[in-house]
């Protein structure tokens, strides 16, 4: 961990699993450790069905973890709470979720919506200070003081995210859950709304775990990014370093598919790495490492071991067989000298 960073959320070796009924078991995360810097966004990606919003939401416990821990400025999340408690941690850490559509409740006024938490707390001392409050914070996400009596079916995609990413800053929180903001707005808004985020970062001191499939706006807002696959964190690094020198086969794959607008540069830029095949089923994950039916570098040792998560460079982690301690680590590391001389 860096000398100068305050870890705010740590989740060592968190797993979380669904019973799917005829005795199977869907492995959504298996033995993920992780650390979020007080202040920092942490980008968290991966395909569809690899267990990133499952983490978000069992870090936030709406869902209880299988295994593992995960620790809230040095309080445990999980376990045996009491109400006060529960309420401490609903009040410190909340979510902004994906659809904004689905999120609000289409018979509630956007006052009432923004205010539920500040009720559910006692945050206001009369219907003045509540609404004066709502105001308040309508007008910080770029919405003004007519939007109140509304309701959320008279708003656009993006004014709905407005309001709820309002709604979850309504309890004060220390840290938010971004679980896929932008995917459901149109790309024109997209980046309306992940500016408004970052400002309202700086103004209020927040930490973000920003989940999202599109790589090029989590480097827009991330300071580090986390990539997930099948259930796993296969890479963990800065942001510019992952973007820069990415580490694990997964990652460069999913780097490789992103268009670049220029010609000249898509020309001349590396060849792209096609991925082999379908995403196995998290019910039936492969043997070793989940990523090598799909790997372009796969061997014997990936079959059979599971690779460690380790620290491969200074604050880059990585968990492949390539950065290990076996043969693959070995022949990589002749053939990167064989390719200097």
């Amino acid at each position: 961990m860096p000398k100068d960073k305050e870890v705010l959320v740590e989740v060592d070796h968190l797993k979380k699993y669904f019973h799917v009924g005829g005795g199977q078991t869907l492995k959504a995360v298996e033995d993920v450790t992780f650390d979020i810097y007080k202040g920092e966004t942490l980008g968290l990606v991966g395909e569809s069905g690899c267990g990133k919003s499952t983490l978000g939401r069992t870090l936030i416990r709406l869902y209880e973890a299988t295994g593992g821990s995960v620790k809230f400025a040095g309080e445990p999340v999980h376990g045996k709470k009491s109400k006060a408690e529960l309420k401490k941690l609903s009040r410190s850490v909340q979510m902004i979720f994906q659809d904004p559509y689905a999120s609000l409740n289409p018979r509630m006024s956007v006052e009432d919506l923004i205010a539920e938490g500040m009720d559910a707390h006692g945050l206001a001392k009369n219907r003045t200070e509540r609404h004066n409050r709502v105001i308040e914070l309508l007008e910080l996400v770029g919405l003004n003081k007519d939007h109140a009596k509304r309701f959320p079916h008279e708003f656009s995609g993006g004014q709905r995210q407005r309001i709820g990413i309002a709604r979850a800053l309504a309890v004060d929180p220390e840290f938010i859950i971004a679980d896929e903001p932008i995917s459901a707005l149109d790309v024109s808004i997209q980046a309306q709304v992940v500016n408004l985020l970052r400002k309202l970062q700086r103004e209020l001191g927040l930490t973000y775990l920003f989940i999202a499939h599109d790589l090029s706006m989590v480097k827009h807002i991330s300071d580090r990014i986390g990539v997930m696959y099948l259930g796993n964190m296969v890479e963990l690094a800065d942001s510019d370093e992952i973007f820069e020198e990415p580490l694990h086969p997964y990652t460069r794959a999913l780097l490789s598919a992103i268009p670049v607008p220029d010609p000249h540069l898509e020309r001349s830029r590396e060849e792209r790495v096609l991925l082999q095949g379908d995403l196995p089923s998290p019910i039936d994950p492969p043997s070793g490492c989940r990523f090598r039916t799909r790997c372009p570098f796969a061997t014997e040792e990936c079959a059979k071991t599971v690779p460690q998560w380790r620290e491969a460079r200074p604050n880059h982690w990585v968990a492949c067989h390539l950065y290990g301690d076996g043969e693959m680590a070995q022949n990589r590391l002749k053939q990167e000298a064989s390719d200097e001389q």
